[in-house]
């Protein structure tokens, strides 16, 4: 299962940087970092959201994916413990968002989601983040019914021997410290990047004192070679590993190994001729091998061991075609394979033998269209065909008391799925809005926690009964910008045919059932940023969603409830401070027991709210020092998306008070000094 012989065939180096053709300022340059701490993202392009990951945020700076994708609105995190928590966007958690990092799709490895994609990001070793929500790309594989996420590093071309070089440390409160340091090294023909993180905590205590069994230690490390033989062309070849341990305040397991390894190969190609504009081909690989168990990071008991591992291979190929002055083509095809195989040990820590459980093969065909109809008026449409394959290979499948023989065994089952959509922006002549609407469905294939982690309502097996998931959503908005005031509105009305439910009704379904449903969703967000002179900004956002179970006439499970955010910056470029209050209703519409793949509704959850205070010095423009305070007031209180205290299956963590739910972290002061040269 480890790839251990293909890295050293390929050096060795780490996941291949995006080249984006807007990039083309020459390296060497003093880089200057943002004079301020952001303390909020809004939309600036219809239904589009991109940041800058380098840039130091409130609250506390992030040290995984979803971390950092909690201070965009529309989304929030089922919290587990420390780290590792899973993203949720308008509601949708799991495979309904396509989370790529350089082109790649990574997988988890744990059937219970303790490495959920963004688990193995640490932020601020890539560039950029881009969130396109809702089904209104088809370029980035099929299935992002909920919204597509892009962690990517941004390419600048080398015109004469130079290096750039970002760092940054960061200490705060429970022990936290962080370490960052990425470089790149070359000239016009070519360039060496090493990057290292190292993220480091001990338990936080909640806001009434209590601590929660929440630490973890975190790390990784990669390389890249590069080839620019010429202003048009890049070869790179890359790879990296990291690996970690995390306690788990939600389970009666934690996580003792995160390792990861990947290798990737791409070509980049710019103006091959007038019409072929950009030719993009990557391969990828990578390897996740966990582990859990109850024996490492908490007093030991009774359940030993579970080590499970995955591969995965892809790759993808696309060309931009600029087939007129206002028409713009991509088509492409992409790849992907990935065999998970397990196994598990007693206290005494002897495994039996991995034992195969499924593999899943999928092949997309795609291509997306932008086309200028005026100076004021866009189309952008796309469509895309995905043929999957999956084999069910497990022999027995392990129940309450013992393991029963598995009724699917040995079972395949294959789909092509559809997605598509087609959008509509139009700038409003003689004032700075943009109107967009626009229709998008998308064909979901269940993933492996749906089909293989997951039993059926019936059966010990969900693997033949569960349907594919069947969005088609209306995506509508405003974007204002003029002057000093930026202003977006989005709303979104979403039918989901065969949503997938997880129900975790029945004491005898150990890792709960899945089942079709029918449902809806609608909602949106707002935000809004005001100059109110040189030196104060306001910011403010509101999101919003309600789902329903329509097959049972029930609240649709995990919504989270209203919550809106104000900030206000006082920034003159060397200084700087900021307010910012986090507002949460109360969520009194749930489906008790039933949820998704990550969790489920655990109850009522009451409103809250949390205030934080950050601040920023530059003693010189190539170096930040920021500083803040999250949750001044201590407050005691918990998400309601969070998943269930304790060890989440009625017991308690010795050592560790037995709560409702994973309670989020009380006063935490953090300080950190960031430099790029």
């Amino acid at each position: 299962m480890r790839i251990h012989s293909l890295a050293a065939a390929v050096f060795g180096l780490m996941a291949s940087p995006s080249w984006s053709a807007e990039a083309e300022s020459p390296q060497g340059e003093i880089t200057v970092l943002p004079e301020v701490v952001v303390t909020s993202t809004a939309m600036h392009s219809p239904l589009v959201v991109e940041t800058d990951l380098k840039v130091p945020r409130q609250p506390l700076p992030a040290h995984d994916g979803a971390d950092y994708l909690k201070t965009i609105p529309g989304f929030n995190v089922i919290r587990k413990g420390g780290t590792d928590g899973d993203p949720v966007l308008r509601g949708m958690a799991g495979s309904r968002l396509n989370i790529l990092v350089d082109g790649q799709n990574i997988l988890g490895g744990c059937n219970y989601r303790m490495d959920a994609p963004t688990a193995y990001i640490f932020p601020e070793a890539l560039d950029k983040l881009t969130v396109i929500k809702g089904p209104q790309t088809v370029l980035y594989g099929g299935g992002n019914s909920a919204g597509t996420i892009l962690f990517e590093r941004e390419f600048q071309p080398f015109t004469e021997p130079g290096y750039t070089v970002h760092g940054s440390v960061l200490a705060g409160s429970f022990g936290r410290h962080d370490e960052v340091l990425d470089g790149k090294f070359g000239n016009a023909q070519g360039y060496v990047q090493l990057t290292g993180t190292n993220s480091q905590s001990g338990d936080y205590k909640d806001g009434n004192g209590d601590p929660v069994h929440s630490a973890y230690h975190r790390y990784n490390a990669g390389a890249a070679l590069g080839w620019t033989p010429d202003a048009n062309t890049r070869l790179e070849l890359s790879g990296g590993v990291s690996d970690g341990r995390a306690a788990y305040a939600d389970r009666g397991m934690d996580g003792s190994k995160f390792l990861r390894e990947n290798a990737a190969l791409s070509l980049k190609k710019k103006n091959l001729s007038a019409v072929v504009e950009k030719l993009d081909a990557e391969f990828y690989l990578s390897s996740v091998d966990h582990i859990m168990d109850d024996q490492t990071l908490r007093a030991p008991g009774m359940m030993g061991y579970a080590n499970l591992q995955r591969d995965t291979s892809g790759g993808r190929l696309s060309t931009a075609l600029r087939m007129t002055a206002s028409t713009l083509v991509t088509v492409g095809v992409d790849a992907q394979q990935n065999d998970h195989v397990s196994r598990s040990a007693p206290p005494s820590g002897i495994y039996t033998a991995f034992a195969d459980d499924a593999t899943f093969t999928q092949y997309g065909l795609f291509g997306e269209l932008k086309h200028d109809l005026d100076e004021r008026q866009r189309v952008i449409a796309g469509y895309r065909a995905d043929f999957h394959d999956a084999t069910d290979e497990r022999v027995m499948i392990k129940g309450m008391m013992m393991s029963m023989p598995n009724p699917t065994a040995g079972h395949s089952r294959d789909d092509i799925l559809n997605g598509g959509f087609a959008r509509l922006e139009q700038q409003l002549e003689n004032i700075s809005l943009t109107a967009y609407a626009g229709l998008g469905h998308s064909e979901r294939f269940p993933d492996y926690w749906e089909m293989i982690a997951k039993e059926g309502m019936t059966s010990l097996s969900a693997f033949d009964t569960i349907r594919a998931e069947k969005t088609t959503q209306l995506d509508t908005g405003l974007i204002y910008r003029k002057d000093d005031l930026n202003v977006a509105l989005s709303a979104f009305y979403n039918r989901i045919d065969d949503f997938i439910l997880a129900d975790y009704s029945s004491p005898m379904k150990m890792s709960g059932a899945v089942r079709n449903v029918d449902a809806t969703t609608y909602g949106g967000e707002f935000s809004a940023d005001y100059a109110l002179s040189t030196t104060w900004k306001l910011n403010s956002s509101v999101s919003y969603v309600r789902g329903s179970n329509d097959s049972d006439n029930t609240a649709l499970a995990q919504m989270p409830p209203l919550e809106g955010r104000v900030s206000l910056a006082w920034d003159n470029r060397v200084w700087s401070f900021a307010a910012l209050s986090r507002m949460v209703a109360a969520q009194n519409r749930y489906d008790l027991n039933m949820g998704n793949i990550v969790g489920k509704d655990l109850g009522a959850t009451g409103g809250f709210s949390v205030f934080s205070l950050n601040a920023g010095w530059r003693p010189v423009h190539s170096i930040l020092v920021s500083a803040g305070i999250d949750n001044l007031f201590d407050r005691a209180y918990a998400e309601s998306v969070s998943r269930a205290g304790g060890n989440g299956m009625g017991g308690t963590i010795p050592g560790y008070l037995q709560t409702t739910r994973v309670n989020e972290p009380g006063r935490t002061l953090w300080l950190k000094v960031a430099a790029d040269f």
